[in-house]
């Protein structure tokens, strides 16, 4: 505790705001992404926005590097960080602080988890279009800078159009306020969609208000089963016609998937093991449409088999299949996963071009491929034998190989923190990153936010 920063920091917020060396807790040291955990300068607990406004106050002025922290549910080492950073955890500035029913929003803290989110806005009689398998741990605050997307995508789009208003601090400790309900709001720039999936670049989120949805009243659930990728293609784009605005979810399960998740863990397999792709369908339409436009779409030849869910439980037991990458670590060696999106047009190409270079490079190697399929996401994992050489960096050639063949995103929802910035250029145009650098500078000439992320090298050169 010689280090000045150090000192001013805890003058300023007290002894119990600040966390060193064996003090700092394990899931601050690391993310989800698989890296080796790393042990920060410092570990800074804010309970306010003016707290976060004054630590970043006095890192600007000594040039000092920090990196936000939320769940860190992260899968691109976002939140992961450096032995030379302030790591800020939101942690303790956490409670929804407001519902307004005639506005239809929520208001609450950086740190609230989605789940607690979602519970507050369901005891209230509405819903957060924002859903993602990791809801009882990431927080709203990271949902907002990956601009995360999840389950109902489909419906209700990603983090952005949810989000109506935010409060955020910038590198130099300014705090910008634009907490608006409204759903127009057309006065020049938004600085607030910038921070939308910034990835804690260009300044840390401290609030957030969330646009609210109606309940659905029912929702039906199908699993099916369809030929191909393509099939999938045509029957999802049949659902849409047949059921106009009530699709919810649209989620891709190949048979590598499946039967991992029904012969390897035991799970319940309402169709069998042996078809190409298995869907899981929900619609908030009327009683008995979704079982009609499956009917008519196996007469078209879109589908080959269906389940209808009967009641909560057997919707459970559907997601509990899609969810099982969830309990990879009890059955593999680590995962290295990839979140990308191909167009639609190219999807059948971009599955059979991973199956046929992952069978070639990876022999016995298990992977899966699965995802939210409609809105052109996939999620590809591998679970290498840990004495693979150089398994990341092979595997990233196979799967980032096919994004750029097939023109597509090296990110669909995770971000890119470190592990994809060296591959930004995959996806942007050198006028692209070059306009992005320059946002980047405008907001934090100092480089003290999340330096090293999105960006390859450092953000000011």
């Amino acid at each position: 505790m010689t280090d000045p920063l150090l000192l001013e920091i805890q003058a300023a917020l007290g002894s119990d705001a600040m966390r060193f060396g064996a003090a700092i807790p394990e899931r601050n040291r690391a993310d989800m992404s698989g890296a080796s955990p790393v042990l920060p300068l410092a570990l800074v607990l804010p309970r306010t926005v003016e707290d976060v406004s004054k630590i970043l106050e006095l890192c600007n002025a000594h040039r000092r590097p920090v990196v936000p922290q939320g769940g860190m549910t992260g899968l691109v080492t976002g939140a992961h960080p450096k032995a030379d950073e302030i790591a800020i955890s939101l942690e303790r500035m956490t409670g929804v602080e407001e519902i307004d029913h005639a506005s239809g929003t929520l208001t609450a803290l950086a740190g609230t988890p989605l789940q607690v989110i979602q519970e507050a806005a369901h005891d209230a009689g509405l819903m957060v279009g924002i859903d993602l398998g990791a809801r009882g741990s990431c927080t709203i605050g990271g949902n907002v800078a990956t601009n995360a997307g999840g389950n109902q995508v489909l419906r209700y789009g990603m983090t952005r159009p949810n989000v109506l208003g935010l409060e955020a601090v910038l590198a130099d400790g300014q705090i910008l306020r634009s907490l608006n309900k409204m759903m127009k709001n057309n006065t020049g720039y938004d600085w607030t969609q910038l921070m939308i999936g910034s990835e804690g670049t260009l300044g840390i989120v401290t609030r957030v208000v969330l646009s609210l949805h109606p309940r659905p009243a029912t929702i039906d659930a199908a699993l099916v089963a369809v030929p191909d990728t393509a099939a999938a293609i045509a029957l999802l784009r049949h659902l849409e016609l047949r059921l106009p605005g009530d699709l919810l979810v649209f989620e891709a399960m190949w048979s590598e998937f499946y039967t991992i998740a029904t012969k390897t863990m035991g799970h319940t397999a309402p169709l069998p093991v042996g078809n190409d792709l298995i869907l899981l369908i929900e619609a908030s339409s009327a009683a008995g449409a979704l079982v009609e436009a499956l009917s008519a779409a196996q007469d078209a030849g879109h589908l080959t088999d269906a389940v209808i869910a009967r009641s909560e439980a057997d919707r459970m037991t559907f997601w509990k299949l899609r969810e099982s990458v969830y309990e990879y670590s009890h059955h593999f060696p680590p995962t290295i996963g990839f979140d990308v999106s191909i167009p639609l047009n190219r999807m059948p190409e971009a599955i059979e071009g991973l199956r046929r270079r992952f069978t070639e490079d990876f022999p016995g190697q298990p992977w899966v491929v699965f995802g939210h399929l409609a809105d052109s996401n996939i999620h590809v994992n591998m679970m290498p034998e840990s004495s693979l050489p150089d398994a990341r960096k092979r595997i990233e050639k196979v799967v980032y190989g096919v994004v750029k063949d097939l023109k597509g995103s090296i990110s669909a929802e995770h971000g890119i923190g470190c592990l994809k910035a060296p591959y930004l250029g995959l996806s942007r145009t050198p006028d692209e990153i070059e306009l992005m650098v320059a946002i980047k500078r405008t907001f934090d000439p100092n480089g003290i936010l999340s330096p090293g992320r999105v960006f390859a090298k450092d953000n000011n050169e």
